[in-house]
């Protein structure tokens, strides 16, 4: 009954509070009945008053502020609080054993208690053992190690302007897009177009910038060389 907003009906009700009993199945079914009409779309006034008690009805904790019907709604309140049982205030002990049992829990670490397994962690091998791990990395063959990779073949540079993910375009779109939201309305769309021009250029006037840095960079390789 709390859910279709009809609470107040039952906490004012003067039958005997037995659950399943006819009188409440006669009036769960034509509450029921009465919200199912009030769930459909209608703008008669008399239908939008009734929605709006309902829903006063259903949360008044959330109403009761209202200047009408402010002082039903917390005696609804009331009256509902003394159907459930009373909350025993907490002691001082309470808190304390609260405090306590707190303080004994174990918190995991994830590094140190799961990650961290090194069977050393709390103590260094010994020296016999140190020189036994030392001898098995001097054993191999470590030279080529770190050594340059020199390809057999040139590597084509990579188009990333076609990847979906890497669009820039749409990138600038939706960062016009979203500064045109400050403009008027009027005027969304020619700021929009505006500053997505203004990105655009920006993009090509950088890529100069980068397209002579390489010839730069190329020019001082060949004089080196």
């Amino acid at each position: 009954m709390k859910e279709m907003g009809f609470q107040a009906c039952c906490l004012r009700c003067d039958a005997e509070d037995v659950a399943a009993s006819a009188r409440c199945k006669r009036c769960i079914s034509r509450h029921t009945s009465v919200r199912d009409q009030l769930t459909g779309v209608s703008t008669d006034p008399f239908t939008q008053f009734a929605k709006e008690i309902l829903v006063m009805a259903a949360a008044p904790h959330r109403h009761d502020h209202d200047e009408i019907h402010g002082p039903i709604l917390i005696e609804q309140q009331r009256l509902a609080a003394g159907l459930s049982e009373p909350v025993p205030e907490s002691t001082l002990e309470d808190i304390e054993a609260l405090f306590e049992q707190q303080k004994s829990m174990v918190k995991v670490n994830p590094i140190k208690d799961i990650a961290n397994q090194n069977q050393w962690k709390n103590e260094a091998p010994s020296k016999e053992l140190q020189k036994e791990m030392i001898g098995k990395f001097e054993q191999q063959d470590h030279s080529e190690y770190g050594a340059r990779t020199i390809p057999s073949r040139d590597i084509q540079q990579v188009d990333r302007s076609e990847r979906s993910g890497e669009d820039v375009a749409l990138t600038d779109r939706l960062q016009a897009a979203t500064e045109a939201q400050r403009a008027p309305v009027e005027k969304k769309e020619q700021v929009e177009k505006e500053n997505f021009e203004a990105l655009q250029e920006q993009r090509k006037e950088w890529k100069n910038v980068l397209s002579e840095v390489d010839d730069l960079l190329e020019e001082s390789g060949n004089i080196e060389d």
